[in-house]
């Protein structure tokens, strides 16, 4: 049986499409025949705040929605760009904080879900929700939008779908597949539809599920208007114009009508139906007058800007966006300064970094000019210029423009794109001056990854920094944290056991402290291992473990995300 990629692709959208109705159903051999449909009362969805299902917990959703990030963490189109990322985190934020004030984030979801916003460069507009809280943005959603509201109207739907908890429901009938069977099952409709190839969608399908799986990606259009509903009220109580949402369907409906090439798989997943489109406008229509923040539109256009740069980084790509018409006269001034921007970006990833500093001139000059613009949009261009002399290879240039910056906006001295950067550019530092900037950079890392432990790039660079001042240990168990956030067990493990093995070989200036952390977490990985080999072997933890000096592999998913 062919399958066409227009089927496979809805499931990049949201994994809502993971377990609907029953009656899609078929038995594993095939031979079974559907079930009768059932009476509508036995298909109720579950109430608002209704616990999604016992069998599916809140600790097995987190465990598998942390089985796919660990895949997706290591495929190339996982991005990792702190300006934008810090970008999307502004806006995914207040939404969370939101849907706890508002009730809808319980304090079980609340301590063990990770409330994870990232980005996925494809140029498709997409966005996905996945088990235990994770969120994906295609940098073509963040392109197509023209406002912060637009873009978040998008996030506090998908936010909707995540606290309340309409995989759980969703999948929660499918128990008989272990928790590696379902993030494999995942994983492999992900890098189906992202491959645009009906011969790898029917490879990823095999095993007599066509018809079972065909039912599951078809959405629940009572969790879509759920998911409408409450997501409206969080955008509204973060403090966004609440137009945002019916500004982006409709136009989510305008690109439907001229486009239906598979360039807007959100659509797929998210029918807008006329139903969806009336509910948000009455909404809309009977939202009482009260204040909002006005925002200046520039910040957006600048981070849209970069999204549309970074989508496609090939040469011929690059060389258009560092052309733009926008930078003729005669367009307003957030179009001009992101066509600057766009510029400026594009040139230094050319390594034209003459062109890229005049564009950054440029753009600081026009925003001068400009009337409403925040001191977010100038730290902007600070960071643009910082990070193109850093690619340049003009460290102290670098240095000086980040520590203007700190004293520019002291709030966000210790935000993550200067911080990364300042490990960077130390890392690149000849002596003298070297040593200290490696210091400074390795106390600043540690801090950083202290209050955020998921952080898998911070992890890497306080490795390399560490590595680089001669502090064996710590190095070792950043990298170990490294490797586990991008799904590699094992490599961790073998990095904790030389870390330990190190310190118990008594080596001179070796940190107790560090080497105490070290055992602890290496106890706590092989409690992992253990527990993923039993869930391999096809049951949810199952009554026998692998003998503890076991050092086979942990289980590998079968499918990479996003593979070609």
């Amino acid at each position: 049986m062919s399958l066409s990629t227009a089927f496979v692709r809805p499931a990049l959208c949201c994994l809502l499409a993971l377990a609907l109705p029953l009656q899609a159903q078929v038995s594993a051999q095939g031979a079974a025949p559907l079930p009768a449909p059932a009476a509508p009362a036995a298909v109720r969805l579950p109430a608002l705040g209704e616990s999604a299902a016992e069998d599916f917990t809140v600790g097995t959703e987190r465990r598998l929605g942390d089985q796919i990030m660990g895949e997706i963490r290591r495929d190339p189109d996982y991005l990792d760009d702190p300006v934008l990322l810090e970008y999307l985190q502004s806006l995914w934020q207040p939404l969370v904080e939101a849907a706890r004030a508002r009730g809808d984030i319980d304090v079980d979801v609340s301590g063990q879900f990770a409330w994870e916003a990232f980005l996925v460069r494809d140029r498709s507009v997409n966005a996905f929700a996945l088990p235990g809280g994770f969120v994906g943005v295609h940098l073509g959603m963040i392109a197509m939008t023209a406002s912060r509201d637009e873009l978040a109207s998008v996030l506090a739907h998908e936010l909707s779908h995540v606290t309340q908890r309409h995989i759980a429901r969703s999948i929660a009938s499918q128990q008989r597949q272990s928790l590696l069977g379902m993030a494999g099952l995942i994983l492999a409709l992900l890098a189906a539809g992202r491959s645009g190839n009906p011969d790898v969608a029917q490879a990823a399908l095999v095993g007599g599920q066509a018809a079972l799986i065909q039912g599951q990606l078809n959405f629940s259009r009572d969790m879509e208007r759920e998911a409408d509903r409450i997501g409206f009220a969080v955008l509204d109580q973060a403090g966004y114009q609440p137009g945002g949402m019916a500004a982006m369907f409709e136009k989510l409906d305008n690109a439907n009508r001229l486009n239906d090439n598979g360039a807007f798989p959100y659509l797929r997943s998210h029918p807008l139906t006329l139903e969806r489109q009336s509910e948000a406008r009455m909404r809309l229509q009977g939202l009482p007058p009260h204040a909002t923040k006005t925002v200046s539109p520039l910040l957006h256009a600048l981070m849209a800007a970069r999204a549309r740069v970074l989508v496609d980084t090939s040469v011929t790509a690059l060389r258009r966006q560092q052309d733009l018409p926008a930078l003729r006269p005669g367009h307003g001034a957030a179009e001009r300064l992101a066509g600057l921007y766009s510029s400026a970006l594009a040139s230094s990833l050319l390594r034209d970094h003459a062109m890229a500093e005049q564009r950054n001139r440029e753009a600081r000059a026009l925003l001068a000019e400009t009337p409403g613009a925040d001191a977010a949009v100038a730290r902007s261009l600070w960071l643009l210029d910082a990070e193109g002399r850093l690619a340049a290879g003009d460290l102290d240039g670098a240095a000086k423009v980040l520590a203007d910056a700190r004293q520019r906006w002291p709030d966000a001295a210790q935000a993550r794109p200067p911080l990364l950067m300042q490990a960077q550019a130390a890392l690149q530092t000849r002596p003298p001056a070297r040593e200290e900037r490696l210091r400074q950079s390795t106390e600043a890392l540690q801090t950083w990854v202290a209050e955020h432990p998921r952080d898998a790039y911070a992890w890497l660079l306080l490795g390399n920094t560490a590595e680089a001042l001669g502090l064996r240990l710590r190095a070792l168990r950043a990298q170990a944290e490294s490797r586990l956030l991008v799904g590699d067990l094992r490599g961790a493990m073998d990095r904790l056991r030389s870390g330990r093995q190190l310190a118990r070989s008594g080596v001179s200036g070796q940190d107790f402290i560090e080497a105490s952390i070290i055992d602890a977490r290496l106890r706590e990985m092989e409690n992992q291992r253990r527990q993923l080999a039993a869930e391999q072997r096809g049951g949810r933890g199952g009554d026998k473990e692998p003998p503890a000096d076991r050092d086979d592999a942990p289980p590998r998913l079968q499918q990479p995300l996003f593979g070609s």
